[in-house]
Parts: structure tokens; sequence; C-alpha cells
């Protein structure tokens, strides 16, 4: 049997084919094209299912479920998008308004919660029934697996891991509270320090590395001046592994995981992300007598842990 995975995102909407070994046998995407109508959008996700199956050489009947991920508060029981608002929704009865165009079961989840039951199902967490994964880009998202199913909280919007105040009443965020830690671990953060940094030193290699205006700085450009021995890179790079690790190890120290990995941009960084941050949570871990600790890593899957996450979402309630 074969499998439907959609993941929706503000930017495009992507859809694989997923066989029953993992694996994406045929895949494409469109642009979402907000703002539009949601009802637009939703034919435009049949369309891509249906073209997705037939790139794959299989009909409809062929494909046990649909499953999706999407922004936002995903309200699983019910199949309706309560609130995405970089999608513009607002109570979108997504999964019968799909099983309408389709005439398949139609299963929903948060994207982030996707992405992570991705990890679980085919990525660096396969096999573990604790895991969580974060997400470092122009937020801080987040997908936690507890006992092997996704946790959501009673009302569908928990796991918003960035939310968690890491420095009261420090930075503003954009939900409305100061000092989340999304505020000084996105990569939107770790640009803004890099700019605040450049500003102070006006001899970084930084200045000539983005031609001497601040806005060409990036999430790369502190690790790259750091990498060319430039002092005032590394002074960003520490500051931000140094809450990015405050917060790793709140999560731990709650949730326990046996695998916590990291996805986004930034995690492209690999050993010079995780090894300072082993460290960092080694020092401010609970459990520093457990024999068994969680596995710092960064995800495998990329792009695919959206597609494979939601292909499965079935399997959690099948």
């Amino acid at each position: 049997m074969h499998y439907i995975g959609i993941d929706l995102g503000g930017t495009n909407i992507a859809a694989g084919v997923v066989s029953e070994d993992k694996k994406i046998i045929a895949r494409d995407s469109v642009p979402t094209g907000i703002p539009r109508p949601a009802e637009e959008i939703i034919a435009d996700m049949a369309e891509l299912a249906r073209a997705v199956t037939a790139q794959a050489g299989l009909t409809l009947d062929d494909i046990a479920w649909v499953g999706i991920g999407s922004p936002g508060t995903v309200n699983e029981a019910t199949g309706v998008i309560e609130y995405a608002n970089n999608l513009y929704f607002e109570n979108v009865p997504m999964r019968d308004m799909l099983t309408k165009l389709l005439g398949k079961p139609i299963y929903l989840a948060n994207d982030a919660n996707a992405a992570a039951y991705g990890e679980v199902v085919a990525g660096v967490a396969q096999g573990c029934r604790n895991a969580v994964a974060i997400t470092l880009g122009t937020g801080v998202g987040g997908g936690i697996i507890i006992d092997g199913k996704i946790y959501s909280g009673f009302n569908f919007a928990g796991a918003e891991l960035g939310h968690m105040v890491i420095e009261c009443d420090g930075q503003p965020c954009t939900c409305g509270r100061r000092g989340c830690w999304e505020a000084y671990s996105s990569a939107t953060a770790l640009v803004r320090m890099t700019r605040e940094e450049m500003e102070r030193d006006r001899g970084s290699v930084m200045w000539e590395m983005c031609e001497g205006k601040t806005e060409n700085a990036g999430g790369k450009t502190a690790f790259d001046a750091m990498r060319r021995g430039d002092a005032a890179g590394k002074r960003v790079v520490d500051k931000y592994l140094h809450y990015l690790g405050c917060g790793l190890a709140n999560i731990i120290n709650i949730f326990q995981p046996e695998v916590l990995c990291l996805s986004g941009g930034i995690s492209k960084e690999g050993d010079y992300l995780t090894v300072p941050l082993q460290k960092i949570i080694e020092k401010e871990r609970y459990t520093k007598h457990s024999a068994r600790q969680t596995r710092l890593t960064i995800a495998a899957l990329g792009n695919d842990a959206g597609i494979l996450g939601a292909a499965f979402l079935g399997k959690l309630q099948n």
C-alpha cells in the first residue's frame, strides 16, 4: 500500500507518494500563492495529490490515505485548521473539503509535529518512542513525540517550544511576549545579533564579507567569520549558542527525549553547532549522573521530513 504526504507551507505546497518501506517514490510542488481563498489552496492540494499519484504510476485506489502537515493550530480530531496566520486560515474544515475532492481518508497535524514524526518514522530518531525536533528558521519550531505519538496538548496548540521565555523581560517576540527562546535562537535572532556586533566592531571582517552593509548579513555570516579567525564573529556565535543551549537544556530537563534533533538552515553548521552545544548541555542538564542521556544530533531528512511524517499520520490512528 502507498500513502500521500502533503507539506503545506506559506510559500510552497509539496507532496509525495510514500511506499510502505518509507521511500518517496514521486514528488512535486506548486506555489501556495497566498493570500487567496482556502478553497483554491485546497483544490490545488487535491490536484497535486492526483498528479504525484499518476507520476508514481498508481491510481487513487492504490493510496490508503492522505496526510497533511499544516502550519498553525490543527485540530486533529475534527480535521479543522483553527488558525494559521501565515496562510490567513481561520476555522478551515480541511479534512471534509479534501475528502470530498479525493474520496480518501484524510489525516492532519501541525507541520512541525509532522516533521518531528517523520524523523521518528524514517530519520535520526527511527525506533525511538520519545523524541523532540527543533527547527531553527525564521522562528523556532518544535515537535514532540511522547510514547510514539505526537504531543499537541488538549487544544492542539502544544509544542510551541520557541515561545518559552529564557530571558525575563528580554527581547520582544512576534508573539507579543518578551524574552522568548525564538527571539534569541532563531535565524532571525542570529542575524540581529550579527548586525549589532558589526556596529560595535567596525574592524570586523564581517564588514568586508557583507560589502560594507549590515543588511547583507545572514545566518551564515558570523559562523563564516569565526572560521576566518574573526573575534567579532566568534562573539556572535558564542552568544547565540549560549541562548540556544539554554533552551535545549530546558527541553531535555522537561522531556528527557531519547533524541533531540535540530533542523533548519542553521543546522547545516553541523559540528560547529552540536559540539559546543553538547558541552553547554552537559553542564546544564539535570541528569548529570544518569547512565542514559539524550542524544543531540542534526536531523536527517531535511525537507522530506514533513512529507514522510504526514504520509504516516494514519498509522497513529489505524
